[in-house]
């Protein structure tokens, strides 16, 4: 099956109960794609119909993700639209309204079984080993029944009838066609007690009320599917297309959780990823473009997208590629825009990330832009350029003298590594990568040393650190006096420490 040619209209319908996770989002994705694709709309629309979960900062992260993502919607909150209200429990007449005419037309009915009785009832069946499931008691209750309980502040819901015999089929956009046994359904809750409606009965109509043409959802809601095609036929409702997407599994394929490390959107935003290089990553979670291609604009994410190409297999979640796709992003994006990128994660407060609370704010950006070229190729996430760039901007570094010696080199090998490079530093000019270099190697014939073995306390002295930018770019950037004060302080650091020969 082909991606329709005519312009669909897709819904992203998410319960505000906790910060939307990938998966959740991985289908805000799909359906935003199959809207662009096909010159469709995107319509966002929110489902909080469970009061007791409600959550406001949810909420407001969900918007967020979408933000952050760049997934525009066309209808929904802050934008409005023809079908409005785009939220669930500001329509709630309406899904009252059905529940009864449901109640009025024999294909539900009224049920007062307490909370307490559907626990014993439970019990019961486990008991004698048998499936837990509601038994039907409600459909013998008389209205006089019904109203007792109701008087009496007891919990009235309404439950639809599923017929004892038969079967209900669909034809999913990714499985194929199939098919449940209504034997193995029992009568189901569509307007609960505090008189909000079910995921179940809300969402068919707010979709058939929103002109929805394709339901984008994952393949977890396939066993309620045969649920929802009972009320799309009771209440006389062509259903709309389902596409179920696949499960998305951690490399152990255990179900993405916690434990394989970030699992929103806003979390990888925190991380240092970049949206573009997410959006990329999470479009293959699931969707093949048809060759190996991985890394995409998202134009032509758009432009080959078709919903015969999503897989019915379960995707896995790979962070170490997701965060080699981020470094692609990263190496391929000019300095400017990357300076934009890096700073705020720079400019954060010591304790959540950014530089020495020390370090000036904001960062000299003239300084910054000489500073990225050194660091630009080997950057993978955001938050990296504070923990390769820290040295330049910091007063002082304060090397380990046990990581001061290079290989198979002793304290003193390495004091007298020190004090010569340091005695070179106070003089050199001009104070350049190439004549630096050219130097320092001629100094390290002069001492007898292999350029490894001088260059190697060198690095760590200035940056305290033994993988750094390229040193003679390093020591340019970070100046003549600075250099200087900071060689003439390790060799202090040695001297103290009386540092052992390197092993």
């Amino acid at each position: 099956m082909t991606s329709p040619i005519s312009p669909v209209r897709v819904r992203y319908a998410p319960s505000p109960t906790g910060i939307p996770h990938i998966g959740n989002i991985r289908t805000a994705l799909f359906c935003w794609l199959l809207a662009k694709q096909t010159k469709g709309q995107f319509i966002v629309r929110i489902e909080d119909t469970d009061r007791t979960r409600y959550d406001t900062e949810a909420e407001k992260a969900i918007f967020e993700s979408l933000d952050w993502l760049g997934l525009d919607w066309d209808e929904g909150p802050g934008k409005g639209g023809p079908f409005g209200p785009y939220v669930q429990s500001e329509r709630q007449q309406t899904y009252i309204d059905a529940a009864l005419k449901l109640v009025e037309s024999g294909h539900a009915y009224f049920d007062d079984t307490t909370p307490d009785q559907l626990h014993a009832l439970r019990e019961r069946q486990r008991a004698a080993k048998q499936p837990p499931r509601y038994d039907g008691r409600g459909r013998h209750r008389s209205p006089e029944e019904i109203e007792v309980s109701r008087q009496a502040g007891s919990p009235v819901t309404i439950r639809l009838k599923v017929p004892d015999h038969g079967a209900v089929s669909f034809v999913d956009a990714v499985r194929g066609k199939i098919t449940f046994e209504l034997k193995e359904l029992d009568d189901f809750v569509i307007l609960k007690s505090d008189q909000m409606p079910t995921y179940h009965l809300a969402h068919i109509l707010d979709d058939k009320a929103m002109g929805v043409t394709h339901v984008i959802r994952g393949d977890e809601w396939i066993s309620s599917t045969p649920r929802h095609l009972l009320i799309h036929q009771a209440l006389g409702i062509e259903p709309p297309t389902y596409v179920h997407v696949p499960l998305i599994l951690g490399k152990d394929k255990a179900k993405l959780s916690k434990r394989h490390g970030a699992t929103s959107a806003l979390e990888y935003r925190d991380l240092g990823f970049l949206p573009d290089a997410v959006f990329n990553f999470m479009c293959l979670l699931g969707w093949s473009p048809g060759d190996d291609t991985e890394v995409m604009t998202r134009e032509e994410i758009v432009r080959r997208f078709s919903i015969d190409r999503i897989n019915d297999s379960p995707a896995t979640f790979d962070s170490e590629k997701l965060e080699w796709m981020n470094g692609v992003y990263i190496r391929n994006m000019d300095e400017d825009t990357l300076i934009v990128e890096l700073l705020p994660f720079m400019e954060r407060p010591e304790s959540e990330g950014g530089l020495p609370d020390s370090v000036t704010r904001p960062i000299n950006r003239a300084y910054f832009k000489r500073l990225l070229p050194l660091v630009h190729e080997r950057l993978k996430l955001l938050t990296q350029g504070t923990e390769t760039l820290d040295f330049f901007f910091a007063d002082n570094v304060n090397p380990a003298a046990e990581d001061l010696p290079g290989r198979k080199m002793d304290a003193e090998m390495t004091k007298r590594a020190l004090e010569a490079a340091l005695e070179m530093c106070k003089t050199v000019a001009p104070f350049e990568p190439e004549h630096l270099e050219a130097e320092y190697r001629s100094l390290a014939e002069k001492t007898e040393m292999k350029p490894g073995q001088l260059f190697s306390p060198i690095r760590v002295a200035i940056t305290g650190k033994a993988f750094a930018p390229p040193l003679f770019d390093t020591m340019a950037a970070i100046g003549q006096d600075r250099c200087t004060e900071r060689i003439y302080k390790a060799i202090g650091i040695l001297r103290s420490a009386g540092t052992s020969p390197a092993e």
